[in-house]
């Protein structure tokens, strides 16, 4: 008698559109691209009404002068203060002085007990910025016709074409960050790793919170043999 087997269940990458994450570049299953930035805030209502008005027209400008696209992406999140904790647990370690090591250890209590009462949310920004060949005005109808459905079905580009797309994308980054700097902003572009730490903790908003996502050389790939200790 032939024994029962339990079904294979379809992993959930099946059901993203992303194909895969390299050199900081996020790959769509369309042969699209995605570079994600991480940008500062700003409190508008502080600023006087000069800067308040020069923070609007940087920003109509910056808007006018995109030829393509543009996401932007706000995240809340439940603040995580570990990294802060686990710094005063080392100072508390260290200090000598008992009023002082007394002093750190009710802040810490107090930090603690406001974190999780409050529950003080931390936003973060980010501006996604995509390459699509077929909409590059840049390049003739049937160069971009070809482009597109050269891998229509495939998941993974070619080195030569991943290159070449990546080398577009590049250049619609310098000049989004370029604009959002002018804007007194502070920009960061999010690597490889940090790529895939924000979809991480966007699909897994709860298994995040209490496990954190391994560095990018102990992950491994399904195929591909572990990494050497």
């Amino acid at each position: 008698m032939s024994k029962n087997k339990q079904p294979t269940l379809p992993s959930t990458q099946r059901y993203l559109d992303i194909a895969s994450i390299r050199d900081g570049v996020v790959v769509m299953k369309d042969g699209t691209l995605r570079a994600v930035l991480m940008v500062s805030s700003v409190n508008f209502a502080l600023k006087s009404e000069d800067e308040q008005a020069a923070l609007v027209g940087g920003y109509v400008s910056f808007l006018n002068t995109l030829e393509y696209p543009l996401q932007i992406v706000v995240q809340s999140r439940k603040m995580n203060i570990d990294a802060y904790l686990k710094q005063l647990n080392e100072q508390e370690a260290q200090q000598k002085n008992e009023l002082l090591r007394a002093q750190i250890q009710d802040y810490r209590a107090f930090v603690t007990d406001l974190v999780e009462l409050g529950e003080i949310m931390q936003k973060r920004f980010y501006t996604v910025i995509p390459y699509d060949p077929i909409a590059n005005k840049k390049k003739g109808f049937f160069t971009r016709f070809k482009e597109i459905f050269s891998t229509a079905n495939v998941v993974q580009l070619k080195e030569k074409q991943f290159n070449e797309r990546r080398q577009d994308l590049e250049m619609r980054v310098s000049s989004v960050s370029g604009s959002l700097q002018g804007m007194s902003l502070k920009v960061i572009r999010l690597d490889t790793q940090g790529l895939i730490e924000l979809f991480y903790n966007t699909y897994n908003p709860i298994t995040s919170q209490a496990e954190d996502l391994v560095d990018l050389g102990k992950l491994q790939v399904e195929g591909e043999p572990a990494p050497a200790e």
